[in-house]
């Protein structure tokens, strides 16, 4: 599945089993859990769902 890089910005892609996320663009490679944090806290609009994903 294609989402967008928090880094770059371009395409990046998650896996079918949501266990990573690479970009081959500015070589972005974590974990999903690990996405979701750095969004959140890179970007205040996204702060809410680091609530959510906790449970």
């Amino acid at each position: 599945m294609k989402i967008i890089c928090p880094d770059c910005k371009k395409s990046a892609e998650l896996s079918d089993d949501f266990s990573f996320v690479k970009c081959s663009h500015c070589s972005l490679n974590m974990t999903y859990g690990e996405y979701v944090r750095y969004i959140a806290y890179k970007d205040i609009r996204y702060r809410d769902i680091l609530s959510d994903y906790k449970k």
